[in-house]
């Protein structure tokens, strides 16, 4: 079995992140990677990363960083894979890495999703893959269904809370 997401972290500090995104591929069943890469302590790996992740079967990658939160669009500009950046929350409650990784010049692009949310990027992961993909299209389409019966559920429980000038 061969990654076709990688996983990268700026560092294993921001693993509890981004376990949601690992066990989200585990729920649908699509082979990823995890590496911690740092753009500012390991830039050589990280370039040599980025170089060699379409070689090597990686079709998305998801990059999550704090802080300067550089790590997604050097990626970014090495690679033609799509990246999603995921700003991890540190100082300023992530600001700070939400503006670094949603303001790419011209060129670079990186598809951002809110601080710590990793089960987003998973989710925009698996679609982008689903493009051409026809059982993960399925996988996507039945997990939205589930979203869906989980709201429904969830009104239909909420009829049974009772309050003194509740309507429904």
């Amino acid at each position: 079995m061969n990654a076709i997401v990688s996983i990268i972290m700026g560092s294993t500090s921001d693993l509890p992140v981004l376990e949601k995104a690992a066990a989200f591929f585990e729920e649908m069943e699509i082979p990823f990677e995890m590496n911690a890469l740092s753009a500012h302590r390991t830039p050589e790996m990280v370039e040599e990363f980025a170089h060699n992740a379409q070689k090597r079967g990686i079709k998305v990658i998801i990059a999550a960083a704090g802080m300067a939160a550089h790590l997604p669009g050097v990626i970014a500009a090495m690679t033609p894979i799509p990246v999603i950046g995921i700003p991890v929350k540190s100082g300023m409650e992530g600001m700070d890495a939400l503006l670094s990784i949603v303001q790419m010049p011209p060129g670079i692009p990186v598809a951002t999703v809110g601080v710590n949310n990793a089960l987003n990027a998973a989710i925009l992961a698996a679609q982008i893959l689903a493009t051409g993909d026809v059982a993960i299209a399925e996988k996507v389409v039945s997990y939205k269904e589930n979203l869906k019966k989980k709201i429904i559920k969830a009104n239909d429980e909420l009829k049974e809370v009772k309050y003194k000038f509740k309507t429904n």
